[in-house]
């Protein structure tokens, strides 16, 4: 690579105290894209208001020409092409996506990345072919321990050049709680080329990163998968030379639908005096959401939602809403989940050198005249 390039070893950059957003960070952000908050009223995203990231290019893909290989540790090698991934049982799962440095915008120092504030999120219908029924027909040969899912994305990152790749342990990607599986369908259409077309990786309860997007190749390993991704991208780090510990489920958020109507550039919300029903989504990679508290007060009180069971969708958000009485003046909502396993989301955000993982609670300015 380029001597200009920086090393694999080169922690990510923070940046320094009182730096802007830089034009990198820019371009990012206008590549990749948001939920609007206000289409949290979705219980379904639209595939164009759906949150989306692309690690580098979106490839130029030619559906009728792709091939997915399973290979590797396997008793016969697999070569397949679209029609034959269709011709599988299928399966259909309403799952919520969230990217990992979902709220890195807002840490102090900011982690130098994309800058996202909370809208890296969405939840839509995916349909297609158990991972388990393709490992099952390529034959899993004795030894394998993990699996390897590679991208048609490539690019450079920290001196290293490479295609996108993540792995998960083989108990979790044949495991069926929940099942990971190869989606060719987003809200029953052909997924867009944004989103993965023509095969993309979905992985419930996990951050969007492990969701590997234009999915052509699946390789069974004998060793832990030690690739960029893995070992040295998606880790939690307090310091730079620290190993970390790897990012996997998804945190426990609660979104706020803002209510009334917004100021251009702030954002500030206005409403009327009087009852206002306040609405968002909730949810958790480990467990279904059991309560959310609202509060009007920037967290010092605390009312709770009326939150909607998971009704046999446990991976994707669950809808709540909450009456509040709005008296004039100036106010901060804020939202906050618990889940069925007891984790609590924070009030304060939690710092770490990428920005992941980071569910501190949204703050909802509102003005009531």
């Amino acid at each position: 690579m380029d001597a200009s390039l920086s090393s694999v070893s080169a922690p990510a950059r923070l940046a320094a105290d009182g730096e802007a957003v830089s034009h990198e960070e820019l371009a990012l952000a206008t590549r990749n894209h948001g939920l609007p908050l206000e289409a949290l009223r979705y219980d379904v995203t639209p595939p164009g208001l759906h949150y989306v990231l692309v690690h580098y290019d979106i490839p130029a893909v030619d559906p009728d020409a792709w091939r997915l290989g399973v290979d590797g540790l396997v008793r016969d090698a697999l070569s397949l092409d679209l029609a034959s991934v269709r011709a599988f049982p299928s399966m259909t799962a309403r799952v919520t996506m969230e990217c990992a440095g979902n709220g890195r915008a807002r840490l102090e120092p900011r982690p130098v990345s994309q800058p996202w504030l909370v809208e890296a999120v969405g939840t839509a219908e995916w349909t297609g072919v158990p991972l388990s029924a393709l490992l099952a027909e390529a034959g899993v040969a004795a030894g394998a321990s993990d699996v390897v899912f590679t991208g048609a994305d490539h690019g450079v990152e920290r001196g290293v050049e490479q295609d996108y790749q993540r792995g998960l342990p083989l108990a979790v990607a044949t495991g069926d709680d929940p099942p990971a599986f190869v989606a060719y369908e987003m809200n029953g259409q052909p997924l867009p080329p944004q989103h993965g077309c023509p095969l993309r990786l979905v992985v419930p309860g996990r951050y969007g990163m492990a969701h590997v997007k234009w999915l052509r190749e699946i390789t069974l390993l004998d060793r832990p998968f030690t690739g960029f991704q893995q070992s040295v991208a998606y880790r939690y780090r307090q310091t730079a030379d620290e190993p970390g510990e790897p990012v996997d489920r998804i945190n426990p958020r609660a979104l706020l639908a803002p209510p009334g109507f917004p100021d251009f550039m702030s954002r500030a919300r206005v409403v009327d005096a009087g009852p206002v029903i306040l609405t968002g989504r909730a949810w958790s990679g480990f467990a279904p959401v059991t309560r959310v508290e609202v509060s009007d007060d920037d967290g010092r009180s605390w009312t709770d939602a009326e939150v909607d069971p998971p009704d046999g969708r446990r991976w994707a958000w669950q809808a709540w809403r909450a009456t509040w009485e709005a008296t004039p003046g100036d106010h901060m909502l804020t939202a906050r989940a618990h889940d069925a396993e007891g984790h609590v989301q924070p009030i304060a955000q939690s710092w770490n050198r990428g920005g992941f993982g980071n569910n501190g609670a949204q703050q909802v300015p509102v003005h009531c005249r």
